[in-house]
């Protein structure tokens, strides 16, 4: 599993609204009584009434953003900032929002921006190599990690980033200690107890990887990635039982994207594991399973296609006569 993200919550427990109750406190104070008819009057907020504007706002973007409303989210964080440009983490949730709809050039500049106002700001650090790591450039996005680790020491989201990033980089090993401080650092993590398995696979460890596998199903039995990996190891055995198969096609049924190979390499899978993988799904008593998979994996990409707009269709573009 190669995931990533921003790690730390921008906002305290207390400070937390409603979106509605956010915005009405946040826009409430902008605007005042009507002004006698005969006596024009613009009121002006007082800077202390702008900044609780932006706070206000800025909860608003951040609790629709955990909706996936990406788009109004970045527009309520580039209000926040526009009220209040002083505030980093108005800079950094607006970043977070252009990088979730891969916009990775305005997530750039909005997270310059937070670090000009609050360098040591670990999420900003980490920000930045979740960019890195879009980017392919895992040597970057390692160095980026370190330095907000050493801001953040206890963040076990960080260490898996970083073993993302070293794993990708060959660096095996490393890759392995840093899945084992994030098993450490957050209490039943099955990711990073994924990742270890993977990179023990590919170190011909196939056994220390197959515990692994199996410690991570009994953290969440629900996740298919280690119920695959398990079943794809214990067929290369020799092990081609009902029981296996069985395993590989609820993994199948419950995440279709198993069952490309593409897919596999893109959550750190390795060529030894994806090799197991290969000979698991040429099994006859799989085919069924395997099929449906693809069949909702190209359902799932024609639905996408299907409401990408075409140019014509574009509103910002004019439209045909």
């Amino acid at each position: 599993m190669a995931t990533h993200g921003f790690g730390t919550v921008l906002f305290s427990q207390g400070f937390r609204l409603s979106t509605l109750a956010a915005l009405a406190a946040g826009l409430g104070c902008c605007f005042a009584a009507p002004a006698s008819a005969l006596i024009p009057y613009v009121y002006i907020p007082r800077e202390a009434e702008l900044e609780a504007s932006a706070l206000s706002i800025a909860q608003a973007a951040a609790q629709v953003l955990q909706t996936g409303q990406l788009e109004d989210a970045a527009s309520l964080a580039d209000l926040s900032v526009r009220l209040l440009p002083s505030n980093p983490q108005s800079w950094l949730l607006l970043a977070e929002a252009q990088l979730r709809s891969r916009d990775s050039a305005a997530a750039k500049e909005a997270l310059a921006q937070a670090k000009l106002l609050d360098a040591d700001n670990a999420g900003i650090w980490f920000a930045e190599a979740s960019l890195a790591m879009a980017d392919d450039n895992f040597a970057h996005a390692e160095a980026l990690i370190r330095s907000g680790l050493a801001l953040d020491p206890e963040n076990g989201n960080a260490y898996f980033d970083l073993g993302n990033a070293l794993f990708l980089q060959g660096k095996g090993e490393e890759a392995l200690a840093a899945f084992q401080e994030a098993s450490v650092k957050q209490e039943d993590f099955w990711p990073a107890v994924n990742n270890e398995g993977l990179v023990l696979y590919e170190a011909d460890q196939p056994e220390a990887a197959m515990e692994r596998w199996r410690q991570a199903i009994l953290i969440n039995d629900q996740v298919a990635e280690p119920a695959l990996a398990l079943a794809a190891a214990l067929y290369r055995q020799g092990d081609q039982s009902e029981s296996t198969i069985g395993m590989a096609i609820r993994a199948l049924d419950r995440e279709s994207d198993y069952a490309e190979e593409d897919f596999q390499e893109s959550q750190l899978w390795g060529e030894k594991l994806r090799a197991a993988t290969r000979r698991l799904f040429a099994d006859p008593r799989l085919q069924n399973a395997l099929e449906r998979a693809l069949a909702m994996v190209n359902l799932r990409r024609l639905e996408q296609d299907n409401t990408t707009p075409l140019p014509e269709e574009d509103s910002t573009l004019p439209q045909r006569p």
